[in-house]
């Protein structure tokens, strides 16, 4: 890896923002609502924290730069 990357590049960076944003809305106490929406927003929830982690072990297994400031 001697090639270089900016941080917004990266897919590792963007995986780990989109997980820590679902883990923090989660967190936020936000009330979606009453029943079916209630489930909705939670399963939404989860699948972005998944996907977001998911992409971040993604992108830093296939990396082929580093990132740089």
């Amino acid at each position: 890896m001697t090639d270089t990357k900016l941080w917004y590049q990266s897919r590792a960076v963007w995986g780990a923002i989109a997980a820590l944003a679902a883990t923090l809305i989660r967190a936020s106490g936000h009330d979606p609502g009453i029943g079916g929406e209630a489930a909705l927003a939670d399963a939404a929830l989860n699948i972005a924290t998944g996907l977001g982690a998911l992409t971040a072990l993604y992108g830093r297994l296939a990396a082929e730069r580093r990132i740089v400031k």
